[in-house]
């Protein structure tokens, strides 16, 4: 089973940056990675994900132009950089990981068919 940590949250005012950053361990090469949010009374929500093995990327449209996914395959570790914060970015963050061999699901929302989560990360924004 794939294991994530997560880390890089913080409080940053709204238009600043963070770096999100997750350690994997375990055979992640036929999974895609993904970040997921969830904010206090909202549902959980797929933020971005990518495709290990190919590299196709998902972004949710409230975050296009924003936020940036990106992985370092030789260290088995994701990235979310955040640009542009907005308050209604603030939630916790986790990176989530489910097998697609082929990669061809490397963008589903069904939060449940994730196998793998991490402990989450707090982001804040304030305003």
């Amino acid at each position: 089973q794939v294991q994530l940590v997560e880390s890089g949250g913080g409080l940053v005012q709204a238009g600043g940056s963070l770096r999100l950053s997750c350690s994997a361990s375990g055979r992640i090469s036929e999974h895609a990675l993904a970040w997921w949010r969830q904010a206090p009374g909202k549902e959980r929500e797929l933020v971005a994900s990518i495709a290990w093995n190919g590299g196709r990327i998902y972004y949710t449209d409230s975050v296009k132009g924003r936020f940036i996914i990106s992985s370092d395959n030789t260290k088995s570790t994701l990235f979310l950089q955040m640009d542009s914060l907005k308050p209604e970015d603030t939630a916790r963050y986790y990176c989530a990981a489910h097998r697609t061999p082929y990669g061809e699901d490397y963008n589903n929302a069904d939060g449940q068919i994730y196998e793998s989560w991490g402990q989450g990360t707090q982001v804040t924004v304030s305003s």
